[in-house]
């Protein structure tokens, strides 16, 4: 069993939720970050409520 745990990641560039995303899911940072930006163009910004959702819950380090 994996002690994973979704938290916010210290590399941050707003609030680390996209970071701590990629640390979860094993992705690499920049991907995550693109891909998060190109889903929120492409469904008119409901990305942007998403993340400040997971900025409020995602607890820190």
């Amino acid at each position: 069993m994996s002690n994973r745990k979704l938290v916010k990641s210290r590399d941050k560039v707003i609030a680390g939720v996209c970071g701590g995303l990629a640390e979860y899911f094993g992705f690499d940072y920049t991907i995550t970050r693109l891909i998060y930006a190109l889903l929120t163009i492409f469904t008119a910004f409901a990305g942007v409520i998403i993340y400040i959702i997971l900025w409020i819950l995602m607890p820190s380090r």
